[in-house]
């Protein structure tokens, strides 16, 4: 029994060991020229990537007299349309990150890297620069002949536009980054007039260059070498997760055609490459689940207009798990736990998020009793409490407010006037003094509630609890 056992494990590893062989990393020592398929995912990719466009016209979006959208980190405040987020409310970046990153490892469980292959800025930035370069230099066997001929007036002139373009991209990529943070509108009057701040241009250069260097000649080797979420991948995979599949049991044994047709006992794949010559990493799909595949589907593409040319069925090679090639029952994600415990923290985070949102408020009041003395007791035999109060208007404009305290019986408030002006977006002090008789005090510690309001807003109020100290009763 035990050497069956062992003739079975090594028969596996024989069998991984085979396969293993086959898988191949483009290590940077040939340019990968990705043919173009039509098909569903293409334009599924197309789709996708048009997103990317709120990137860039985003920031010339206008609310009332400012930018929709302006993280403005000088100033201390993150502007969302009408909402505005000062330093105290960051923890709201946070929820939104963690949305985010949780959200990343879910569909990576449920579907592979389609973060990687449909929306990721690299993938992205990369199709774009592949795309001008077949429209400058050809399909990829023109590419690869104009790759190995001499240097001429003719490939001068095509490189050097194509490289101009490049750069181009890569500039309005710095100018859209910028943007998010300054007014676009005075970003661009600075560059032309040059009065643009040093880190301005120093970000520009940056993002031309790391943008020209990473899509235009690294590619599908930072994916491979730099990106550290590619790195993590494996470990969010399991049997369950659908990835583009080759379907092994009909496509072996694979044969070229005979006379327009499949040769009897040959499997569907014809070996035609085309899903090789598709692929944007260099991976053959037909060796199995690879490092280098980012789940972007064109291989099906590729795959499914051959089979279509054949008089074959489609989905030779589709999204499909591995219990699936296996003839396993499908699993409902609702089934899956760690899928359940993913959605589950993305919905605390988007819950956190919604309560946080719908509690901004107007204002932040802080208030700090004096700790030193607690209490002083005036010739009147009253005692005297010293707050500092901290009242921040979180609005982008002023603001009249007035500050009232609720306590003991017969509590006088002093140092506020009526109405008080809080500037906008600015933090401002003010020292106050509560007075109670001391026959009025049931202990030395008193409940006080101090609460501002405003005159712009009628509803619009915040409040804090703080203690009135007095001598031990």
């Amino acid at each position: 029994m035990d050497k069956q056992t062992n003739q079975v494990q090594q028969d596996q590893v024989d069998e991984l060991y085979a396969e293993a062989i086959h898988w191949h990393v483009n290590t940077g020592g040939e340019t990968i020229h990705a043919k173009r398929v039509p098909g569903l995912f293409r334009r599924l990719k197309w789709f996708s990537m048009s997103i990317w466009l709120l990137y860039f016209i985003g920031p010339y979006l206008r609310w009332g007299d400012r930018q929709a959208v302006l993280l403005d980190i000088p100033n201390r405040k993150f502007h969302i349309f009408d909402i505005t987020i000062m330093p105290q409310d960051v923890w709201l970046l946070a929820m939104v990150l963690l949305f985010f990153s949780i959200l990343l490892a879910a569909i990576t469980s449920l579907s592979g890297r389609v973060f990687c292959g449909y929306f990721c800025f690299q993938t992205v930035w990369t199709d774009i620069f592949t795309l001008i370069e077949e429209k400058l230099e050809g399909n990829p066997t023109q590419r690869r002949k104009l790759e190995k001929a001499p240097w001429d007036l003719h490939k001068l002139r095509i490189k050097a536009i194509k490289h101009t373009i490049w750069i181009g991209i890569g500039v309005f990529t710095g100018i859209g980054f910028i943007s998010w943070f300054v007014d676009v509108y005075q970003l661009w009057i600075d560059i032309v007039n040059f009065d643009a701040s040093m880190l301005v241009w120093i970000t520009i250069i940056t993002f031309t260059l790391g943008t020209y260097i990473l899509a235009g000649f690294m590619r599908e080797q930072t994916c491979f070498w730099l990106c550290p979420y590619a790195r993590i991948q494996g470990v969010m995979y399991d049997t369950e997760t659908i990835l583009p599949t080759y379907d092994y049991h009909r496509g072996e044994p694979r044969g070229k055609l005979k006379k327009g047709q499949p040769i009897e006992g040959n499997g569907d794949c014809i070996s035609c490459n085309q899903c090789l010559a598709v692929c944007p990493t260099g991976v053959d799909i037909r060796d199995g689940q690879q490092e280098g595949c980012i789940t972007c589907g064109l291989c099906l593409d590729a795959c499914d207009t051959v089979m279509d040319k054949i008089g074959r069925p489609r989905g030779l090679i589709r999204y499909a798990s591995l219990d699936e090639m296996q003839g396993k029952p499908h699993v409902p994600f609702i089934r899956r736990p760690r899928v359940l415990i993913y959605f589950g923290i993305m919905i605390l985070a988007i819950s956190g998020l919604i309560y946080g949102l719908s509690n901004l408020g107007t204002f932040d009041l802080k208030v700090l009793h004096e700790r030193q003395p607690l209490f002083v007791q005036l010739s009147s035999g009253a005692i005297q409490n010293k707050y500092q109060l901290k009242v921040l208007n979180k609005t982008d404009h002023d603001m009249h407010i007035s500050i009232v305290a609720e306590g003991p019986k017969g509590l006088e408030i002093h140092g506020v006037r009526e109405k008080m002006l809080l500037p906008a977006g600015h933090l401002s002090n003010f020292t106050v003094y509560i007075r109670v008789p001391k026959q009025n005090l049931g202990s030395d510690r008193t409940p006080v509630n101090f609460r501002i309001q405003s005159f712009e807003v009628f509803d619009d109020m915040t409040e804090y609890m703080s203690m009135f100290y007095g001598p031990r009763i």
